[in-house]
């Protein structure tokens, strides 16, 4: 606990020093922008799921929200020099919806959950200062799960057996679908310095998902997913990031 509490404290002190000396030369020192950093985004995520709706209408759940989920997640970046303007860093966040009713005796639940994370390269333009404007693009990877379930809402551990070991169909039911897949992701972001040693993020993120791997939860592939199916989302996000930045 005390190193980690000397730690803070020496960062702290560093980013201080640092912040006094270079807000003297910036001109001399930074005709571009310059920084390193890292901290919490949060995302409200706009994912492409007409598809999975259309089939949720007959097993029985309200359909997904349309007009999206919270995400969360971290990232980081860090100006190279030599190039001026360039930054590169990493991202990675995701999160869910779920949509579940009583009717019957069974409850009915459906749950989407996608993730994704990658490498960004992003360029600030040179021409707005105090601010940084950056568009970029991210590249990585994702995975998107559907997971659909009916059950009793009271359930016992000799029932779970007993289902599993009768040849009869059981009313009680899950499935878990999943697909891992490339992502390509454009970026504009707009970072807002505060006092050179903590910045405030706006941006949107478009994520385009390369892949059709639907498996289920034992590896089966599972062939003819509609080919929109949670193919591609769209993120706004806001964050707070802690280092030294310079606009």
């Amino acid at each position: 606990m005390k190193n980690k509490i000397f730690f803070i404290v020496g960062v702290s002190l560093i980013s201080l020093f640092l912040s006094y000396n270079i807000s003297a030369q910036e001109k001399t020192y930074f005709d571009s922008p310059f920084g390193l950093g890292g901290g919490f985004v949060a995302a409200w995520t706009f994912p492409s799921i007409e598809p999975i709706n259309d089939q949720l209408k007959s097993f029985g759940t309200p359909e997904l929200a349309k007009s999206g989920y919270f995400s969360s997640g971290g990232a980081g970046f860090v100006y190279i020099g030599f190039v001026p303007g360039l930054r590169i860093g990493g991202i990675a966040f995701g999160g869910s919806t779920k949509e579940s009713r009583l009717s019957d005796g069974y409850r009915r639940e459906a749950k989407l959950t996608s993730s994704f994370g990658g490498v960004s390269v992003e360029y600030t333009l040179p021409f707005i200062r105090r601010v940084g404007v950056s568009v970029g693009v991210i590249i990585g990877g994702g995975n998107t799960t559907l997971e659909m379930y009916r059950y009793k809402d009271s359930y016992s551990w000799n029932q779970l057996w007993n289902e599993l070991s009768s040849s009869d169909s059981t009313t009680n039911f899950g499935r878990k679908l999943s697909n891992d897949y490339f992502v390509i992701a454009p970026t504009l972001n707009l970072d807002i310095p505060i006092y050179r040693l903590a910045s405030f993020r706006l941006g949107a993120t478009y994520a385009i998902h390369l892949g059709d791997n639907w498996q289920l939860e034992n590896g089966q592939d599972v062939f003819n997913v509609p080919s929109g199916t949670a193919k591609s989302q769209l993120y706004l996000n806001a964050g707070i990031f802690v280092g030294f930045f310079s606009y």
